[in-house]
């Protein structure tokens, strides 16, 4: 069984961008710079778009970080995503999801500049992503197919159940698996809330990713022998007995599944970290795809 390191893969990943960076300094070029919204103070929210500043940081990056007031209105929150359409030093940028539930997150998506979306999130580059052209991908999924790569899982021919329909991770791993590529080649079941009998079709798949914020809901008895298991999920529980006052568990109970698994990702420090390598990755690519 082997254990499919993110944290690992991902400083490697930032390695291998600084060394780009330093590249483009000697050759007088720009520099990528990303910028972040943040609207409001949600806990996790706020840690993650910390991380991705820290992360410009160590990569070389231009960074900035627009932090906006819960109370902000959706007019003002538009606002904002046009100055940075029309900013020429910023080359790409996110707006951090979930917003306040006063703003519409489809209209704020509509509103980003495609070549400025390196979440991938934008119909323009999800619709790109579709037809296996050149653009950004959103970041998850982009993860999960760089962390397979390095590790040279095995995909072509394979049977691969997604468990998870969202557009932010489901469905667009669903699409990039099935390519004609490697990572890819798979023959992909995307199951949901509406799957009957999950059991018994995940216990058919060689490879099994889940994306639902269930903790331990994939078990010992969903999973074949050999199979590679991708636990995208993660949830905060309380536990005293840390010094967090909490732990992170995954959709998949791991001590029962890991030795099943020829392959399998932690929780923490599997998907995680490869998202936001992904989202760096996805940075540098402003100054491929102009």
């Amino acid at each position: 069984m082997v254990i499919l390191d993110g944290k690992a893969i991902s400083a490697q990943i930032r390695a291998e961008l600084a060394e780009k960076v330093k590249v483009l300094k000697a050759a007088g070029k720009k520099v990528p710079h990303l910028a972040a919204i943040l609207v409001g103070d949600d806990g996790a929210s706020r840690t993650y778009v910390n991380a991705k500043v820290l992360d410009c940081e160590e990569v070389g990056f231009g960074s900035t970080l627009i932090n906006l007031p819960s109370e902000t209105t959706e007019a003002e929150l538009l606002k904002a995503i046009n100055r940075l359409n029309n900013d020429k030093n910023i080359d790409g940028y996110i707006v951090q999801l979930p917003l306040p539930k006063h703003i519409d997150e489809t209209k704020v998506l509509l509103a980003v500049d495609p070549k400025k979306d390196v979440d991938g999130f934008h119909p323009e580059n999800v619709g790109k992503m579709t037809l296996n052209l050149p653009t950004y991908i959103p970041a998850t999924p982009q993860g999960i197919v760089e962390i397979l790569r390095r590790y040279n899982v095995p995909t072509e021919g394979k049977d691969c159940v997604v468990i998870g329909r969202s557009h932010i991770v489901g469905s667009p791993i669903s699409i990039l698996l099935s390519q004609h590529n490697y990572p890819g080649n798979c023959t992909v079941t995307l199951c949901h809330s509406r799957t009957k009998d999950l059991k018994q079709v995940c216990q058919k798949a060689d490879i099994i990713i889940v994306a639902l914020g269930s903790p331990g809901f994939v078990t010992a008895d969903m999973v074949k022998e050999g199979a590679c298991v991708i636990d995208v999920g993660i949830t905060r529980m309380d536990d005293a007995s840390k010094k967090s006052g909490f732990r992170l568990l995954g959709d998949v109970d791991y001590e029962t599944v890991a030795p099943k698994c020829s392959f399998i990702t932690p929780v923490p420090g599997g998907v995680g970290p490869m998202t936001r390598a992904a989202l760096m990755m996805n940075t540098m690519k402003v100054t491929e795809l102009i």
